[in-house]
């Protein structure tokens, strides 16, 4: 495929040779001849003179440079785009395999895929276009859109709801029995049914190892458009708002609410019951304790605002110095205070 196509296809303008056939894309330093690639972090920009790439994707003109350069207000985003015209994922047939099992009560729209071993229970329905791999369970009652995705070992649970175009990866379990047990008066943890159930909204993605819990009475919601990362727990009755990003290994505890746009990166921690408001960023390993909102950017356990924790990790590295100045200070005063004493 030539650049100037790939350029028309996306809508951007190049600067070069527009006959630069193009025959893959990779990374800036991996490109060789032939392949585009992407500068999307501008502290990588020295690194264009060595690259072996044809042409580059980038946000603007760089004279000189030796490669052919397709100009983009969004780097990453047409990067995504040009990789899709040279890679298309496989697309099993239209067909239900002679092993998967469906019951008879399933209404399953037309142009579905269900492979080997998958279960679909009764009084399922799934729309149009399913790709269902192999050894998926699908619960009794659960009702899904259009475009459905589920790859092999995903989990649909009971009852659970879910819209056009989402996505489980592999493994990924929606609509587990909540975190709850009452403390009888021996001692012992009683369990509370799980009678809730959860909601996917359109566009969702649910990656590897996920676990969605179901409330106990009630819902719990993942908003249209939110991808969750691989290893990921949300606890029973939260809502998470629309266009979220939960990255990897990040745990929401039951019943707290999450805003739009909330940016939570790996290993974060949320307690039960609070309130996150619009267009929060949580930065890696924050343990949050406290409602927080709109607009915040936090960091630490307990979290405390961004620029505030910066601060405090770059004292904190200089601890062992400060010690020594302190315990230094601490020796003259007292030398001082002993001088004094021996002269009355």
């Amino acid at each position: 495929m030539k650049l100037k196509e790939i350029a028309e296809h996306l809508g951007r303008r190049f600067v070069g040779d527009g006959d630069t056939e193009i025959s893959g894309v990779a990374g800036l330093d991996n490109a060789g001849p032939g392949e585009l690639t992407f500068l999307a972090n501008p502290r990588y920009r020295q690194r264009l003179g060595s690259t072996r790439a044809a042409a580059v994707i980038i946000d603007k003109e760089v004279p000189g440079l030796d490669v052919a350069q397709l100009i983009s207000d969004n780097t990453y985003l047409d990067f995504a785009r040009t990789l899709e015209l040279f890679y298309q994922a496989p697309v099993p047939a239209a067909e239900i395999h002679p092993t998967a099992v469906v019951a008879e009560s399933a209404v399953i729209g037309p142009n579905a895929s269900i492979g080997p071993y998958a279960v679909i229970s009764g009084d399922v329905v799934v729309g149009k276009n399913a790709v269902i791999h192999p050894h998926v369970t699908i619960y009794r009652g659960a009702k899904i859109g259009d475009d459905f995705t589920a790859h092999s070992n995903a989990v649909v649970r009971e009852f659970c709801e879910i819209g056009d175009r989402v996505i489980l990866q592999n493994g990924a379990i929606i609509g587990t029995d909540g975190y709850g047990f009452a403390q009888q008066d021996d001692g012992s943890h009683y369990k509370i049914v799980q009678a809730g159930k959860v909601v996917l909204e359109d566009d969702v993605e649910v990656q590897a190892g996920s676990c969605i819990d179901r409330a106990a009475i009630g819902e719990t919601r993942i908003r249209k458009g939110t991808k969750i990362d691989n290893l990921v727990q949300i606890g029973h009755a939260v809502t998470v708002g629309e266009n979220g990003i939960i990255c990897s290994q990040s745990g929401i505890a039951g019943s707290t609410t999450l805003g739009d746009n909330c940016i939570l990166a790996g290993q974060v921690g949320v307690i039960g019951h609070l309130t996150i408001g619009d267009n929060v960023v949580m930065t890696a390993k924050t343990g949050v304790g406290v409602d927080i909102p709109d607009g915040q950017k936090i960091s630490g356990a307990p979290s405390i605002d961004n620029r505030r924790w910066l601060r405090c990790t770059a004292v904190y590295n200089r601890l062992p110095e400060l010690n020594k100045t302190v315990l230094s200070l601490k020796n003259r005063v007292e030398a001082l205070e002993a001088g004094e004493k021996a002269a009355e």
